[in-house]
C-alpha cells in the first residue's frame, strides 16, 4: 500500500500464496451486471438525476459480522436515503461501506507505545482486520495472510444477510416503518417521522397511478481498494462482458494517499471495468484531477469516474481550482465531510465536530453552483449504535469516553447521520 504504509509483504510468503489462490478460485462476491446497473445509476446522478449516498462503518470488524450491527448499519443508510427522496424528490443511489472496508491506510507504518516496563514499544500499525488485528500485541499486530480469506467470508457473509433483507422487502420505501426513529434524538426524531409521512403520502399517490410498481430498493457495496493482492485474486473476465471485473465490491475508491498516478491502485482500478471513485485531499491540484481523469477515465464514459472532495471546513480555498479542472469531465462530484475534519483531543482520541461536517457540505455545495458543476452526492462514515463519537446533536466533549467504539476514526450515530443527510438536502436544493 504505498503512501499508507502496509507494503502488502507478509512473513509467512507461503501463507500468502495459499489464501490469494484459495480467493482466486472462490465465488465472486458481486456480480458484473450488478455494476454495470451501479454505473448507469452514478451516470444518472451526475447529470442530476439521481443522488448518491455512500455511508457505512469507518472500518469493519469481524466482531462486527453479526445480523444486528449489520441491520442496523443498513437502517442508517435507509434513514438517510428516505430523508433525502422526501426532501428533494430525487432517487437516491444507496452504496454501503460494507460487506469489504476491512482494510484502512495510516500516516505511519509502525506505532510507539510505553510497554508494562516504561520501556517504549513499536510494533506495525493496525492496517484492519484484513491485515492484522487492533490490539497492541506483537503477534496480533504481525500481518497475518489467513486474514484475507477471512475478510472473504465476512463480506460475503454480510452480504448474504443484507440480499435476504433487500428480498424480503427491508429496503423498500413502503417498508419504511421498519426503519422507526426510536433511537432518533428530540428534534431530529420529530423531524424524521415528518419525513416519513411525506415519502407515505407520496408512495400512496404513486401506487394509485402506477398499480403493483414498486420502487427500486437496490443497495450496492463500496470499500477503499488497498489491498491489491486481495482486489486482484477478487478479479475476473466474465462470459459475455469485455474486460476485468473486481468483483470484490461494485464500487471501490481510491484514497488520497494512493492516488498517485504512476502508483499502483491507479494503475489496477484503470484496467477494471467497475465505476471507481477517486479521494481528494487538500493537496489535489487541478492538474491532478485533469491527470487522474485522463488515467482512468480516458473515452469520457459517463458513470465511470466520481471525484470525492475532503478537504476541511477550514481549508475550501483548493475546491474552485479542483471544480474548474474538472467542469467539462464526464466525472461525478461527490463530498466526503469527514475525514478532512478530524481533530485530536488532549487524551489523544480523534473527534469530528458535526458542525464542521455540516459546514464543508455548505461551503463545497455553494462552490459547485458557482463552478457550474454539480455537488451529487454525500459520503460518509457511520455507525448503527448510538456511539459518542463526534460532537453535537446531543453529545459534548464529556461523553466521548462513554460509546467510543470505532476500530479507527469517529463516525456519527443515528441521530447525527439523519441531521447531516437534512444538511446536505438543504444545501444542495439551494
Amino acid at each position: 500500500m504505498s503512501g499508507a504504509g502496509f507494503d502488502g509483504r507478509y512473513d509467512d510468503e507461503a501463507g500468502l500464496k495459499v489464501a490469494l489462490n484459495r480467493l482466486s478460485t472462490s465465488p465472486p462476491l458481486v456480480t458484473s451486471w450488478e455494476i454495470e446497473r451501479l454505473r448507469g445509476d452514478l451516470a444518472d446522478a451526475a447529470a442530476g438525476r439521481r443522488l448518491v449516498l455512500v455511508a457505512g462503518d469507518c472500518a469493519e470488524t469481524f466482531d462486527d459480522c453479526r445480523s444486528a450491527s449489520i441491520s442496523a448499519r443498513l437502517k442508517v443508510l435507509l434513514r438517510m436515503s428516505l430523508v433525502l427522496v422526501a426532501t428533494t424528490q430525487r432517487p437516491v443511489v444507496r452504496i454501503g461501506r460494507l460487506a469489504g472496508q476491512y482494510a484502512k491506510p495510516r500516516s505511519e507504518p509502525t506505532e510507539t507505545r510505553q510497554g508494562a516496563d516504561g520501556s517504549a514499544v513499536t510494533l506495525p500499525s493496525y492496517f484492519g482486520d484484513l491485515v492484522n488485528g487492533a490490539a497492541f500485541d506483537a503477534d496480533i499486530r504481525r500481518p497475518d495472510p489467513r486474514r484475507l480469506v477471512d475478510g472473504y467470508h465476512n463480506a460475503a457473509l454480510t452480504l448474504n444477510f443484507v440480499r435476504s433483507l433487500l428480498a424480503g422487502g427491508f429496503a423498500d420505501l413502503h417498508a419504511a416503518s421498519a426503519w422507526d426513529a426510536k433511537d432518533l434524538l428530540g428534534a431530529v426524531r420529530v423531524r424524521y417521522e415528518g419525513h416519513q409521512e411525506t415519502v407515505r403520502r407520496a408512495l400512496a399517490v404513486g401506487d394509485a397511478l402506477d398499480g403493483a410498481r414498486r420502487p427500486d430498493a437496490a443497495l450496492y457495496t463500496s470499500h477503499e481498494g488497498l489491498h491489491l493482492g486481495y482486489e486482484g485474486a477478487l478479479t475476473r473476465e466474465v462470459p459475455r462482458r469485455a474486460g476485468h471485473w473486481c468483483l470484490s465490491t461494485h464500487f471501490p475508491w481510491i484514497g488520497d494517499r494512493t492516488r498517485q498516478l504512476d502508483g499502483k491502485h491507479v494503475a489496477f482500478f484503470a484496467a477494471c471495468e467497475n465505476p471507481v471513485a477517486v479521494k481528494l485531499g487538500p493537496k489535489a491540484t487541478g492538474a491532478d484531477v485533469c491527470a487522474l481523469a485522463a488515467r482512468l477515465d480516458p473515452s469520457g464514459s459517463p458513470g465511470r469516474l466520481t471525484f470525492v472532495t475532503r478537504l476541511g471546513s477550514a481549508a475550501p480555498g483548493r475546491l474552485p481550482e479542483l471544480l474548474d479542472a474538472g467542469a467539462g469531465l464526464a466525472a461525478g462530484w461527490l463530498v466526503d465531510p469527514m475525514h478532512g475534519n478530524t481533530r485530536a483531543m488532549p487524551d489523544g482520541r480523534k473527534v469530528r465536530f458535526v458542525d464542521d461536517v455540516v459546514e464543508e457540505i455548505a461551503v463545497t455545495a455553494r462552490a459547485h453552483r458557482a463552478a457550474g458543476t454539480r455537488l451529487s452526492g454525500l459520503h460518509l462514515e457511520v455507525a448503527g449504535e448510538d456511539v459518542t463519537e463526534c460532537v453535537g446533536c446531543g453529545v459534548v466533549e464529556a461523553d466521548l469516553r462513554r460509546a467510543y467504539g470505532s476500530a479507527c476514526d469517529p463516525r456519527l450515530n443515528p441521530s447525527q447521520a439523519v441531521f447531516v443527510a437534512e444538511a446536505f438536502a438543504t444545501a444542495a436544493q439551494v
